[in-house]
């Protein structure tokens, strides 16, 4: 799960980066770097935060 999260974060990353070579026109940009942002959100707080709960030391 830890694996798959750092994998969804690198995912957005570049799907953020890729959407300047994907087109030229400005709000293209715009909706493509949302994307990207939403998903390392989700991987961020969906996936790994979720991780760290489950095994959290208050928990023991």
């Amino acid at each position: 799960m830890r694996l798959l999260g750092l994998a969804c974060i690198l995912g957005g990353w570049a799907i953020a980066v890729a959407g300047l070579f994907m087109t030229t026109a400005t709000t293209g940009r715009i909706f493509i770097a949302c994307a990207g942002i939403a998903v390392t959100l989700y991987g961020i707080l969906g996936m790994l935060n979720g991780y760290y709960l489950e095994r959290a030391i208050w928990k023991k």
